[in-house]
């Protein structure tokens, strides 16, 4: 028997009668890492979800964007997303901290409407280390702290253990649009302002 997949899931799968297509899907399409065509995705993505969750399993899941590739691949089992000027929560990294668990779900819905989840441990490294650690060439470095005049802050830096498809039958096709897209910003009008009218009069 596959050792893939958790006992939760084991234990449904005997419940509702699905244990053979699971370990069907376990075995075809779930790898412990990025094999090319993984790879090549992701390079052209410009948007992931993210999900983390605290010590005591409290959970949180955030959006991010950048530029086609801004998820950087460094090898088969490691990846590095940048970590933008945001609304200083931290969320995200807060719960990295706590508990090094994350899940990642790419969707192209611009063209295949594939989604691609990659699930594994993250840290939270700053830029001087992130070049250490990735040991890259001062162009390449150069490229990635500092992509269309926005600089990360730090990274987040995932070793991948889990990677495997969503299918696309559920997957709506988008049209893309013109946007200008204001990074950095702390101009309300441009993060939403009141939107969901939270604020007091």
């Amino acid at each position: 028997m596959s050792n893939k997949g958790s006992k939760g899931e084991r234990i449904l799968q005997r419940e509702y009668g699905t244990t053979r297509r699971a370990s069907n899907f376990y075995e075809k399409q779930m790898l412990d890492h990025l094999n090319p065509a993984m790879c090549e995705f992701i390079t052209n993505q410009e948007m992931v979800f993210i999900a983390t969750a605290d010590s005591k399993g409290e959970c949180d899941c955030s959006f991010r964007a950048g530029e086609p590739g801004f998820v950087r691949v460094i090898s088969e089992k490691f990846l590095a997303c940048p970590e933008y000027r945001g609304n200083g929560v931290m969320a995200s990294l807060g719960n990295i901290l706590e508990n090094q668990h994350i899940g990642m779900t790419f969707v192209d819905f611009y063209e295949s409407t594939i989604g691609l989840h990659v699930n594994g441990k993250a840290k939270i490294i700053e830029n001087e280390e992130f070049l250490e650690v990735t040991d890259l060439e001062k162009s390449m470095a150069a490229d990635i702290m500092e992509k269309g005049g926005r600089r990360p802050e730090r990274w987040i830096f995932i070793t991948v253990e889990e990677a495997y498809i969503h299918c696309s039958k559920h997957v709506p096709l988008l049209k893309k649009l013109d946007k200008k897209i204001h990074w950095g910003t702390d101009k309300e009008t441009y993060k939403g302002g009141d939107f969901f009218k939270t604020q007091k009069p």
